[in-house]
């Protein structure tokens, strides 16, 4: 499962927030959703909290992004609950800030529960394209003969070894992907609802569910 999580901005709007309200807010429904997650089954989430283009929104608002992310995965990896990985080009955040990220999944490389990929500062033609690179430049292994495969770029891809995604859910009523994981969503069911992140609750993670039980999925057959 995916979740692009749309909305803090026009949440706090509404209720006359501040944006760091709405995404500090919003980094504590990413540990509800793992917590729903753990107890559906679910092996592998993934939720997208900073695009490369929100890099452009200025310094102020993504610090208060990248604050409550990083405040919100030191509460997660307090639990010990969950591998916590980050994926995207954290090298376009200040250094400090991406040192201390590194270091909070650090903690939790070795806990077997629930995997989930915090996308910051993501790209998913980027993510295509570093693993083309990679396999280009690979100069030893199976590579070697010439041959680029669907199955060796996966194993470039930020999300290698872990399975294509099954069900994107995008918050806030915006109906499309925006380049998120274009090669992993390829055969995903696309989930869309008005609800804003913050206000996403546990009743509307199980209508999501529930719409993805009744697709009919066919896989092209």
């Amino acid at each position: 499962m995916a979740v692009i999580m749309d909305g803090n901005r026009r949440w706090a709007v509404r209720h006359s927030r501040t944006e760091t309200d709405a995404y500090q807010t919003g980094a504590l429904r990413v540990h509800d959703l793992m917590t729903w997650c753990e107890e559906a089954g679910i092996a592998f989430v993934t939720v997208w909290a900073l695009s490369q283009d929100n890099l452009h929104r200025g310094t102020a608002a993504v610090d208060g992004i990248v604050q409550a992310v990083r405040d919100g995965v030191r509460e997660m990896a307090a639990t010990r609950r969950w591998c916590i990985r980050f994926i995207g080009a954290l090298d376009q955040l200040p250094p400090q800030q991406a040192t201390a990220l590194r270091a909070l999944a650090h903690q939790t490389r070795d806990i077997r529960g629930v995997t989930l990929n915090v996308a910051l500062a993501y790209c998913g033609r980027s993510d295509i394209v570093d693993a083309v690179r990679a396999l280009v430049e690979q100069k030893t292994g199976p590579a070697c003969d010439g041959a680029v495969t669907e199955d060796r770029l996966t194993q470039h891809l930020s999300t290698a070894g872990q399975p294509d995604i099954d069900l994107v859910i995008r918050t806030s009523g915006e109906q499309r992907l925006s380049g998120f994981m274009p090669w992993q969503t390829a055969e995903a069911e696309l989930y869309f609802t008005s609800t804003p992140w913050p206000d996403f609750d546990r009743a509307d993670f199980e209508k999501a569910l529930q719409w993805y039980a009744d697709r009919d999925l066919r896989f092209g057959r």
